[in-house]
């Protein structure tokens, strides 16, 4: 088994760091892109979201993960899905 330092310092390693940004930037590239296709594109390039999504995901932002739906939690385990794979290599 790996020791505390050993796991720290492969996690903490450039290249590390390295494949796990690469994940979160299509997980934030992806996202963008949805929150794109909600909104409303206006002349000057701007976007408008709508006040619906607005109220959504505010509330959710506001609200501890204990305390989200069993949906919203099933959401952000998804997510957590995308960087698994990855951690448990950098740690093998």
């Amino acid at each position: 088994m790996l020791s505390h330092e050993e796991i720290r310092a492969r996690l903490t390693a450039a290249q590390a760091q390295d494949r796990l940004a690469a994940i979160e930037h299509e997980r934030w590239s992806h996202w963008q892109r949805y929150l794109h296709d909600q909104c409303e594109r206006r002349d000057d390039g701007s976007l408008i979201i709508p006040a619906d999504l607005v109220d959504r995901w505010e509330q959710q932002m506001n609200t501890p993960y204990a305390s989200l739906s069993p949906d919203e939690k099933r959401s952000d385990r998804e997510q957590v899905e995308s960087y698994l794979p990855a951690v448990l290599d950098l740690l093998r």
